[in-house]
């Protein structure tokens, strides 16, 4: 994902910075936890990658663009695949990569067993939650996996993450319309949130066709969610740049239709392929 952070402000002020990219990484083949609302869910869990096959998305990527961030945040649910990610983790740190760990961003639905150790194990490391709904019975209706994580537990692991880490938690929260978008589930997220130090990420959802029962928010209801979350909490709060729709890439979509479908591309069997003719 390519952005010119110029091109955006912040406080009414022009941000600094310039060209750079992220690369959006896939821990699993399919995803166990079912969230409605993603694609990837609809596959059900097909496999765990190793870490090599982790790190591999990052070398065919460098040969690409030069690599500035690293997001978790593709198919699959990082902290399912603990020991794998870690190892991933530790080698996109060292040679030849040399990320800062600070860079490197996992998102999870909430495993709290491994919340528990990660920052034991991964200091420095951006931990993004995809919470999604301020109460647990919404928070159940669209993430069915969150009545093992009741969201009680999940809070209070995420403050010991906190006061181990001192670190920022990015908070993920896709907007679905007349689902958890209303004025008062912004009041809840906020009260929720008043006691740590987060950033929350707006994401307008991203249509994936028949086999969704939700409609993208208006936009008008995104600023009002920002608002009230600034304006009466002082959350920090952005809304995401949606990218990737044209080829059904986007935050959400990412699907196998057939795993045993061959590529149309004549003569193209792998990423390698599509590297070397570059």
């Amino acid at each position: 994902m390519r952005y010119d952070t110029r091109l955006g402000k912040y406080g009414g002020k022009p941000r600094p910075g310039g060209p750079r990219s992220t690369l959006c990484i896939s821990s699993q083949v399919g995803c166990k936890m079912g969230c409605k609302f993603c694609a990837t869910g609809s596959m059900g869990f097909k496999n765990n990658l190793s870490s090599g096959e982790i790190v591999e998305q990052l070398v065919h990527a460098s040969c690409l663009s030069q690599i500035r961030n690293v997001v978790f945040m593709g198919m699959g649910e990082p902290l399912n695949n603990y020991s794998a990610v870690v190892e991933a983790v530790r080698a996109m740190s060292g040679a030849p990569f040399q990320l800062s760990p600070r860079r490197i961003t996992v998102s999870t639905v909430g495993i709290i067993h491994a919340i528990n150790k990660l920052h034991k194990d991964l200091p420095g490391l951006n931990l993004a939650v995809s919470l999604h709904a301020p109460v647990q019975d919404v928070r159940c209706q669209i993430m069915p996996a969150a009545r093992a994580f009741p969201l009680a537990k999940l809070m209070d692991a995420l403050q010991v993450y906190q006061k181990n880490s001192k670190q920022k938690i990015f908070i993920e929260y896709i907007m679905l319309d007349g689902v958890n978008d209303e004025e008062h589930h912004a009041h809840q997220l906020g009260k929720l949130l008043e006691t740590f130090d987060v950033v929350v990420n707006l994401i307008p959802f991203n249509p994936i066709g028949s086999l969704s029962q939700f409609r993208t928010s208006s936009e008008e209801k995104v600023l009002r969610f920002q608002k009230i979350l600034r304006g009466v909490n002082n959350i920090r709060t952005t809304v995401r740049k949606q990218m990737g729709q044209d080829i059904s890439g986007a935050c959400g979509q990412l699907v196998v239709n057939s795993l045993d479908e061959k590529p149309k591309t004549s003569g193209v069997t792998d990423i390698e392929d599509l590297v070397s003719r570059r």
